[in-house]
């Protein structure tokens, strides 16, 4: 596997050595992730995780038309030697399913080492090829793919979604594809593409056509997603509002559309539609109401609710049916931000909300606490397995962020 990365490495570079006038740029962060949380059950003690992550970029541009992009993450961890099995939070190194070969993600311990509280692992996130032509953007490897306009839950985002709960969210995990996309008017795309499974197995694969238009004073953007043999379909709106922004996105997902022995009940339905305003450039302000049809509505169904399609290959982590987030950012001086996000679960009910203040102490510095407060009915019995309330279940957790840029 490492062969095989390696020769593909080789093969995007090898074509551009020794091309003069080339702009070749490398930059990065440092950042420090460390984290205290309680579980949610009684008599349980406190836990700690410590993640650094060490992130290089590097861009070589030969012409205005070729580009070559690559990104590493290194990254060590200290932490509970349980949690390297079953990470209770999503920091550090994130993954996709959505790779042809990978590197091991765990550099130490190995197999044959005994488990300790440190782990290091590392990440080949960046290594694709972009051509600009008259027609079309092309580009080929592993690269970043998103979607959607919502602000908490984008339901059209499924190949490598971020959770609620992810503190480092400022680079997409990288997927490997091949895209095209076609510039159709002044603000209009035809984007198009091929995004490998493991091992090149179509099952495990997507195919994707996504078109944007803007008209009325309005963004459309509609998606037809083929995935793991899953069929999604999408529409994404964004407009003004007397000042306001609006959006509505939503997506249908038809599981195994072209199985004759399908199981229609697991189709599902996601939407998410919101407004946001800013008040004098200093205070901005959101809400965002999200339905999930594939989640339960009883909170003793969430564990076997999990088994189905939009859980183990939809990218839906949400266990409820009916949630509304509200969310602020305040700039209380030029270098202090406060902001605070609200999820609620409103079936439970539970709630969780996450606060956080900023501090940039200088260029390219910046220093940040905040947290994570569950508010619902703890499980039955002390039982992990008896839900009373999905946030409920979730443990209280803080953490501080120290972040360098270069």
């Amino acid at each position: 596997m490492r062969k095989i990365l390696a020769l593909i490495i080789c093969s995007l570079i090898i074509p551009f050595v020794g091309v003069t006038k080339a702009e070749f740029q490398v930059d990065g962060y440092y950042k420090n992730f460390s984290t205290a949380f309680n579980s949610p059950l009684p008599d349980a003690s406190m836990m700690g995780i410590v993640v650094n992550r060490l992130r290089f970029n590097l861009s070589y541009a030969p012409s205005d038309a070729l580009s070559v992009a690559f990104a590493y993450d290194f990254t060590p961890r200290v932490q509970d030697p349980r949690l390297f099995s079953q990470s209770a939070f999503a920091v550090g190194i994130a993954s996709s399913r959505y790779r042809v070969a990978d590197f091991e993600a765990l550099l130490y311990p190995s197999e044959n080492e005994p488990v300790s509280s440190v782990g290091i692992y590392h990440n080949l996130d960046r290594a694709s090829v972009q051509l600009r032509t008259d027609f079309a953007d092309f580009s080929i490897g592993r690269d970043a793919i998103a979607w959607g306009s919502a602000r908490i839950v984008n339901p059209t985002d499924i190949i490598a979604p971020y959770t609620y709960d992810q503190l480092d969210t400022e680079d997409r995990v990288g997927v490997d594809a091949i895209r095209m996309r076609i510039p159709v008017g002044v603000m209009g795309e035809i984007d198009t593409g091929y995004i490998f499974g493991s091992d090149f197995d179509f099952d495990k694969s997507a195919v994707f056509l996504r078109t944007q238009l803007n008209a009325v004073e309005t963004d459309f953007s509609m998606l037809l997603l083929e995935f793991q043999r899953d069929l999604l379909v999408g529409l994404d709106v964004a407009r003004g509002i007397g000042g306001a922004g609006f959006w509505l996105e939503t997506a249908y997902v038809f599981t195994e559309p072209f199985d004759d022995t399908r199981n229609t009940s697991d189709n599902y339905l996601r939407a998410s539609i919101g407004l946001d305003y800013s008040f004098g450039g200093e205070t901005y302000t959101f809400i965002e109401y999200h339905f999930n049809s594939a989640g339960a509505t009883e909170p003793e169904n969430f564990l076997t609710n999990v088994e189905k399609p939009a859980y183990t290959r939809g990218g839906v982590y949400l266990l409820g049916t009916h949630y509304l987030a509200p969310g602020l950012t305040r700039q209380l001086t030029p270098l202090i931000s406060f902001s605070g996000q609200m999820l609620f679960n409103l079936s439970d009910p539970s709630t969780w909300i996450a606060p956080q203040i900023a501090y940039n102490i200088a260029e390219d510095i910046h220093l940040s606490i905040g947290g994570f407060v569950s508010i619902g009915k703890r499980p039955k019995n002390g039982d992990s397995t008896e839900f009373q309330s999905e946030f409920g279940s979730y443990p209280n957790l803080i953490f501080s962020s120290f972040r360098v840029y270069f």
